[in-house]
């Protein structure tokens, strides 16, 4: 929780750090975000108070930080910029679904 609150800070969305920490908010779960469906996203916007705008930017924060764990071409590293609670679980999903994810990178782009 505290590693979220500072990449909370860094990422300029510090406001929300005692939102996230009161609803126990991890890395783990920010991972997670991507697969919930729009009644989970509305109720956790609700739950963090969070401006749709400041949704947005966590959302492209957390993309960034799933596209650097994928990158590398031998081995999956953790990005320099990357809370290690976050990184932790994206290298270890990327690590256990890397060709497929990779591939869905480039359909996607």
């Amino acid at each position: 929780l505290q590693d979220v609150g500072l990449w909370l800070e860094e990422i300029n969305l510090g406001s929300y750090r005692q939102a996230f920490e009161e609803n126990g908010v991890n890395g783990e779960y920010l991972e997670s975000l991507s697969m919930f469906t729009t009644e989970q996203i509305l109720r956790f916007i609700r739950r963090c108070h969070m401006k749709w705008g400041d949704f947005i930017t966590l959302c492209k924060e957390l993309r960034r930080i799933k596209v650097a764990c994928l990158k590398g071409e031998q081995q999956v590293r953790r990005p320099w910029w990357a809370p290690s609670c976050l990184s932790v679980v994206f290298v270890r999903v990327a690590k256990r679904n890397r060709q497929s994810r990779v591939v869905s990178l480039k359909l996607e782009a």
